[in-house]
């Protein structure tokens, strides 16, 4: 067995890392992950549920009735990095020579149409008088103007945009004001989020974007506060050091740096189960930081919003007077088969086959264990092309099924038959989640008891340009909610609107009118 010296020890635990667990990562790279096993693509009537406008109004009114009394918190990952968004604009200033090079043959070239649609679409991006302006007179349209442009953008000595995380950059202009995803999401916070005056919001950020996060808040929030009416209760977590995992060499021995130092790297999305867990709430609304919309879209997201949070608040409601009962005694057959439909039904809980044949005792011991889970409503939106997970029916070792999101990454796609239901799915995850995390009692759930450690991801990376293995957990709303009750409810296309590259606010719901 692998020992590490005390050198290794003392970085583990300044990391807050406990050495078994860095045994037990490095028993994961050895055994490697199993791919995660589909069965089936979750449909329409079979895993996926579609509410006729009448479900929606009456849950739309039981979201706005008991939500009131309710602490009500959205979960905002927001620590993603801008450098991705502007992958086609590093790649520009990275090859084109304006002194040397056609500007028109560079936009021709195939492989750079993506900054074909960004330098056409110029006008109308929310920060380009605010670049024009440090610019001065330079036409836009030659090769060094919008060379001159972009490095103005991205650059350090510029506006800097390459450094900033996302949910701090222009994304709206509203005649001049311009707006960021922090300052949307607040907006949305307003208008779904609020219990009584107030509305509370977590963002998820890297400690090094921290001030300027702070200073966006000062900017924003008062006056986003006087137009809806509503105190915003803000916080922010980091990424906890201590869910860093190792690196290991090709061979599964421990990556040392040029130091000889263990090198490890961040868990991924996976790792903000953490953050989550600590939010102290009976709802929270989960949202990423790029997926917003301006002013006008608003009512239709804040309704879906409304509509998830009361189907929630409905199902959750009617386990809790079931995994009472039970705990008051009751027992009849009749109630222990209304249960059993109703998670069948309502929650998507699959039973073994052998079960109506266990004892009175063990029969009611994994009813009451079904009931008492962490609840999560998940919108979905039907597959157009975007990339992203979807919902399937999986099957895992023992045979057992159960309703799960699942990326592309955890299945076996090299196998035709996996690879052909992965492509049957009609849906797609957006990452629009409302989760109920108290028990019937209002205790609140230990999440961590309720993820799947065998559904994270290995992946191959460098350092240093050597090569090395990566470990993922298992992602957030993926095998980190893997034990939760799950229901997924279709919604619009139009409720998702992410940001993924720069060209993306090129896109309708981006284009914001003055207000």
């Amino acid at each position: 067995m692998y020992r590490f010296s005390e050198d290794d020890l003392q970085l583990l635990a300044a990391k807050g890392i406990e050495p078994r667990q860095a045994y037990q990562q490095m028993e994961t790279f050895r055994e490697g992950i199993p791919p995660v096993r589909l069965a089936r693509a979750a449909v329409v009537g079979d895993g996926i549920l579609r509410l006729s406008g009448e479900a929606q109004e009456r849950l739309r009114g039981v979201y706005r009735q008991h939500s009131k009394g309710l602490q009500v918190v959205k979960f905002i990952p927001a620590s993603g990095a801008a450098s991705r968004m502007f992958k086609a604009l590093f790649s520009f200033l990275h090859e084109f020579d304006p002194e040397r090079d056609s500007l028109q043959a560079y936009l021709d070239h195939p492989q750079n149409k993506d900054l074909r649609v960004f330098a056409e679409g110029l006008e109308r991006f929310p920060f380009y008088k605010v670049v024009k302006s440090r610019l001065g007179e330079s036409a836009l349209s030659s090769g060094a103007g919008l060379y001159h442009f972009v490095r103005e953008m991205l650059e350090e000595k510029g506006l800097n945009y390459g450094f900033y995380p996302k949910g701090l950059l222009p994304f709206h202009n509203y005649g001049g004001h311009l707006a960021t995803p922090f300052e949307e999401h607040l907006k949305e916070g307003a208008a779904y989020g609020r219990t009584g005056d107030g509305a509370k919001l977590h963002f998820t950020i890297s400690p090094q974007h921290r001030e300027l996060f702070g200073e966006e808040a000062r900017r924003v929030v008062g006056p986003v506060g006087e137009r809806t009416s509503c105190q915003f209760d803000i916080s922010y977590s980091f990424q906890k050091e201590s869910t860093d995992t190792l690196a290991v060499t090709p061979e599964n021995e421990p990556f040392r740096d040029g130091e000889g130092k263990l090198l490890f790297r961040p868990g991924g999305h996976g790792a903000l189960l953490e953050n989550l867990n600590e939010q102290e709430a009976d709802l929270i609304f989960i949202k990423n930081i790029d997926n917003v919309v301006t002013g006008a879209s608003l009512p239709e997201v804040s309704y879906w919003k409304e509509v998830l949070g009361g189907h929630l608040l409905e199902v959750q409601e009617q386990a809790f007077r079931f995994s009472r009962m039970l705990g008051e005694g009751v027992t009849d057959h009749d109630l222990l088969q209304r249960i059993r439909t109703f998670l069948e039904t309502a929650l998507n809980v699959r039973f073994s086959e052998g079960f109506s044949g266990y004892s009175l005792e063990e029969q009611l011991s994994v009813l009451q264990d079904k009931l008492s889970r962490p609840i999560r409503v998940c919108g979905m939106v039907k597959n157009e092309g975007e990339p992203g997970g979807g919902p399937f029916w999986i099957t895992d070792a023992q045979g057992r099924e159960s309703l799960q999101i699942v990326e592309s990454a955890q299945a076996d796609l090299g196998e035709e038959s996996q690879k052909a239901l992965f492509d049957e799915a009609t849906h797609f995850n957006p990452v629009d989640l409302v989760c109920g995390v108290r028990d019937a009692t209002g205790r609140k759930y230990d999440l961590m008891n309720f993820r799947d450690p065998k559904q994270g991801f290995i992946t191959g990376k460098t350092f240093e340009g050597r090569p090395l293995k990566a470990l993922e957990l298992p992602g957030l709303w993926n095998g980190g909610m893997a034990y939760w009750n799950t229901v997924f409810v279709e919604v619009p296309i139009s409720t998702f609107n992410p940001v993924k590259t720069v060209n993306d606010l090129l896109k309708p719901a981006h284009q914001a009118a003055a207000q």
